[in-house]
């Protein structure tokens, strides 16, 4: 969490782009997605970084608030 942390800190610019769904399976009360992105990273202007991935995405509904929340998170990306 503390690299994580400090990458994002340590930027000047962030472009998350959200792409196709390659997955989508739910019910009423849980899901599984997972979608490609493109992630630009913007350390400064010649330090440029590019990831091309998925991410995995398990989702849980709360029937009473009928709001979703992320079970688990996994990056497939191969960076």
């Amino acid at each position: 969490m503390k690299t994580t942390y400090g990458l994002f800190q340590n930027s000047q610019r962030l472009d998350l782009i959200w792409n196709n769904e390659v997955l989508n399976t739910q019910d009423s009360l849980n899901a599984i997605i997972i979608r490609a992105f493109n992630l630009t990273i913007t350390f400064n202007p010649t330090d440029i970084v590019r990831v091309n991935g998925r991410v995995n995405l398990s989702l849980r509904k709360d029937p009473i608030a009928e709001t979703w929340a992320i079970v688990k998170w996994i990056d497939e990306s191969n960076f």
